[in-house]
């Protein structure tokens, strides 16, 4: 029988290594994989891909990322390029220009330490649109921006008080300075225009053709219900499923309202049930997602011991526990008990260690199980619990490009943590060393989705572009293939998607080719890799030539 498709002149990576030149794909399987014997399944009707020495691997999955509102924040005020806080206030200006009849504006994406303390004020951006609502939320979607109408509009004064899961940013003479953190965001995010249906879908096809040009050829994402103001994209999953306009395969993960306890679980079974028999195509629902705490750069991220002033000396803040820790073991042993996976955002050392804790009580009541629970983010790690993973069968999912000096991280986390607690940061080395599976995300819109970059950081621990930059915590890096490893089988073994991640006889035939061999070339020259073609189910979705 002959092979519909043959990839063949190039190095394939397997699960042994770069074992392979040559491999047969027939119908949506990966049929043959080895060298010139494979070229015997070629036949008239068979397309020949020449690697001419490029790069043959499993297409790349991203285990947490937002597809749907990164599709949308780049269709509306994208401040995501903006570097310095002119460049930012002037690319809000150009928008409002450029969309006069718009009521609200709204989009997102600036960075922090391009403001100092990262709190931009609402008065910077009432010089640049007076007359009408602003809301724009940061690059990590743990913060907004907002001026005074929004404010105003939101009932927002000095005498509101702090929601119980957030806060609104304030000057010395108290008023509300223009910054709303976490559970405060919601204040103002609710009162601005839903998207449509129809912006959704659209969205959803923007991202996932900017994710098939970046090889990524399946995610979960990781947030699929409504929060602070951002829409449930899962109808938009569902529309696209039905259409066949869905090419990648996609897990999502149900928001757990961190409002409310155990009595929303029969409702999230209703909604696994209901997106179940909808299902059409490549979208399925079968994770919750637990947010435990916030992010370490505005204080919220959960930590066993107080954060530091600007002086080195404790402070009453510990962070934020968005869930209540004696709770949240009973939730997730029952979830576990009902077949859900739970995907954790753990930040903090008392986060992770908290979700550790539910992990151990569920496999205690239930034993063990094939749920497959992970913890995204893992920015600070107490090392006693780095073993724990591995014991409880945990995933680390990480989001590598994070583990480098930068703005963010030297001005407004490292002084804040100590060095101490500076050096438990984004622990992969040591989460493999200890036998934990790593699986990989980006988080994106908080940061770039390109797997390329997350790897080329995994390994150096410098930023794309870093130059000279001091390598963040060296014994933290991890090998080039361990880090493909994490971008593909252990993202597949994440989103439950067994028969994929991997280069072997009997897998979907979801791959990538790259433009070059990046082992082949230095390691500081890891992110100037591209990749060529993208195919999903044999099917090519992306090819950097006719992009």
């Amino acid at each position: 029988m002959h092979a519909d498709l043959l990839f063949t002149g190039g190095p394939v990576l397997t699960p042994e290594g770069r074992t392979a030149t040559a491999v047969a794909v027939t119908g949506d399987r990966i049929t043959a994989v080895g060298h010139q014997e494979v070229h015997e399944l070629a036949g008239p009707r068979t397309e020949v891909v020449d690697l001419a020495g490029r790069l043959l691997l499993p297409g790349f999955q991203d285990a947490h990322v937002h597809p749907v509102p990164a599709g949308l924040e780049l269709a509306q005020c994208d401040l995501t390029g903006a570097r310095t806080a002119d460049e930012t206030l002037a690319a809000v200006r150009a928008y409002a220009d450029a969309h006069p009849g718009r009521e609200w504006i709204t989009g997102g994406g600036w960075s922090m330490e391009a403001f100092a303390g990262g709190t931009p004020t609402k008065e910077l951006l009432d010089a640049v649109v007076p007359d009408r609502p602003v809301y724009l939320p940061n690059r990590d979607h743990h913060g907004a921006w907002v001026n005074s109408r929004a404010l105003a509009l939101a009932g927002i004064t000095r005498g509101t008080p702090d929601p119980a899961d957030g806060r609104i940013d304030r000057d010395a003479a108290g008023e509300p300075s223009g910054t709303l953190q976490e559970g405060a965001m919601r204040l103002v995010g609710r009162l601005t225009p839903p998207a449509t249906q129809a912006d959704r879908v659209a969205a959803l096809l923007h991202a996932q053709r900017h994710l098939h040009a970046l090889g990524i050829t399946a995610w979960q994402d990781a947030l699929v219900g409504e929060f602070l103001g951002m829409d449930d994209p899962s109808q938009a999953y569902l529309a696209a499923a039905r259409d066949g306009s869905l090419t990648a395969r996609v897990v999502g993960a149900l928001w757990w309202d961190r409002e409310r306890g155990a009595e929303q679980i029969p409702e999230l079974l209703e909604r696994r049930e209901a997106l179940k028999q909808s299902r059409h195509g490549r979208f399925r629902a079968g994770s919750v997602k637990l947010m435990l705490d916030g992010v370490a750069e505005t204080g919220t991220a959960a930590l066993l011991e107080p954060y530091l002033d600007r002086c080195g000396c404790a402070t009453a803040n510990r962070g934020t526990s968005f869930l209540d820790p004696e709770q949240l073991p009973k939730y997730v042993t029952e979830l576990d008990a009902l077949g859900f996976q739970c995907h954790f955002h753990a930040l903090g050392d008392r986060a992770v260690r908290d979700a550790l804790d539910a992990i151990e009580a569920a496999r205690g009541v239930n034993g063990p199980s094939d749920t497959r629970p992970h913890l995204a983010h893992l920015q600070v790690v107490q090392p006693s619990d780095v073993p724990r993973f591995a014991r409880l069968g945990a995933v680390a999912n990480i989001q590598p490009l994070w583990a480098a000096h930068e703005p963010q991280m030297d001005e407004l986390t490292i002084p804040f943590l100590g060095p101490e607690r500076a050096a438990w940061q984004y622990p992969f080395g040591a989460l493999l060393r200890s036998g934990a599976r790593l699986a990989a995300g980006s988080d994106w819109p908080v940061s770039s989705p390109d797997p390329l970059h997350g790897i080329h950081v995994a390994v150096n621990r410098v930023a794309p572009g870093g130059g000279d930059t001091p390598v963040f915590l060296p014994a933290e890096r991890i090998g080039l293939a361990e880090a493909f490893t994490a971008y593909t089988a252990g993202s597949a073994y994440a989103n439950h998607l067994d028969d994929t991640g991997e280069v072997r006889v009997g897998a979907l035939a979801d791959l990538i080719v790259l433009d070059r061999d990046p082992f082949d070339g230095p390691a500081g020259a890891i992110a100037d890799t591209r990749v060529a073609q993208t195919y999903v189910g044999g099917a090519r979705v992306y090819a950097a030539h006719e992009a």
